[in-house]
């Protein structure tokens, strides 16, 4: 049996519910790196059962708050009881996430489908290790045309694993065409972003066929999401991007939809917001990346927010609507208000919230782990 001890502040988190405990908190591990170990407190007491990491800050992801056997078959039911939590399926829609990692409580596991398409992310030694044994499972469980894997992300290095994308089992021949809440997206599993797409976006896409009308403007477009749910309501609705392959994709798919109502434009969004300033519109989109990648960034990332901000409600109309929204989880939903109130004082504007927006419920957040509520959004009207 392989164990690690961890000291009383590590012990404090993981029963606070917290599955991570960092290296800093590790008193002795008696273990391999990406191993199913058993956690102890220093006086031997049992904690959780647990990966191991050798190399990661993140030294144990705890995964079990009880001593139990962990075999191919406790990951079966793992696998399984994650499945039976997603949305009842329609044929309105068929992407969605199956496996949220630790809050599915399988640690690093991440696990999106696209119709008969599954694509999987293995993002500690531990899930890696078990890659085999989780495709194994997933096929039972699913019969999947294909499983593709995206481990071409920036945190396996911290794992000392490689970088790594393709084909586990199955065939595929090219881009998928794939739905959502009706509408047509092409999607690259392989050499997409992601793995493949964006999905915890996929309930706000749809909401904005609430909220939008008139002439809208979608800022980091990406493939198109808003833009064309935005579209089915409004009159006329751009839709920026800087890159010109996240534009390329998100034109085709308007054509897949037969929508001819989108101007995409290929352009750097803060360059593009400061043009616009004689302009417009009644509904104004910002879901721009991640600025805070860590919390020595998140002041600077303020900022960035905070500028992007001000130029999209100084565009609006009165009573337009902005929807905005941060995927950063180190900005706080309360920093993120502090910045918009700072924001729409300097823009002289009055605005009401009129939505609260997060994640799908396919993206589900664990209580007590903070870094799984990452996705904040707010649809905001102006009152003058």
């Amino acid at each position: 049996m392989e164990i690690v001890r961890i000291n009383r502040k590590g012990v404090r988190r993981v029963r606070s519910g917290h599955p991570w405990v960092f290296k800093s908190d590790v008193v002795e591990a008696n273990a391999s790196g990406g191993a199913v170990v058993t956690v102890l407190d220093e006086f031997g007491n049992f904690v959780g059962k647990a990966f191991y990491s050798d190399s990661s800050e993140i030294s144990v992801r705890v995964f079990s708050w009880e001593d139990r056997t962990v075999d191919r078959s406790f990951w079966h039911e793992r696998i399984a009881e994650a499945l039976t939590r997603r949305p009842r399926e329609d044929e309105r829609t068929d992407s969605r996430r199956l496996v949220n990692g630790e809050s599915d409580l399988i640690p690093s596991l991440v696990v999106d489908s696209y119709g008969d398409s599954l694509v999987i992310q293995t993002l500690s030694q531990g899930t890696e290790r078990l890659k085999e044994e989780f495709v194994g499972i997933l096929t039972e469980l699913i019969n999947p045309r294909n499983i593709v894997e995206r481990n071409d992300v920036k945190i396996r290095d911290r794992e000392n694993l490689s970088q790594v994308k393709g084909l586990l089992m199955g065939d595929l021949a090219g881009p998928l065409i794939t739905k959502r809440d009706g509408l047509l997206f092409e999607i690259d599993p392989i050499n997409g972003q992601k793995t493949g797409s964006f999905l915890d976006q996929r309930e706000n896409h749809h909401r904005a066929r609430t909220h939008a009308g008139g002439k809208a403007l979608d800022c980091f477009t990406f493939q198109g999401g808003f833009a064309m749910n935005m579209a089915l309501v409004s009159e006329h609705v751009e839709a920026v991007d800087i890159s010109e392959d996240a534009v390329s994709t998100a034109r085709r798919n308007a054509e897949l939809n037969n929508i001819s109502n989108i101007e995409f434009i290929a352009a750097n969004v803060f360059d593009f917001l400061r043009e616009r300033q004689e302009r417009t519109y009644d509904t104004v989109v910002l879901d721009p990346p991640a600025f805070v990648k860590s919390k020595a960034a998140l002041k600077s990332a303020v900022r960035g927010y905070k500028e992007i901000n001000l130029r999209g409600l100084k565009l609006l109309k009165r009573g337009g609507v902005l929807m905005t929204y941060s995927c950063s989880h180190h900005l706080s939903e309360e920093l993120f208000l502090e910045l918009l109130r700072d924001a729409a004082r300097d823009a002289k504007r009055r605005v009401q919230i009129v939505e609260r927006q997060g994640q799908p419920s396919d993206h589900p957040i664990l209580l007590g782990m903070s870094e799984s509520s990452y996705l904040k959004g707010l649809v905001l009207k102006t009152l003058d």
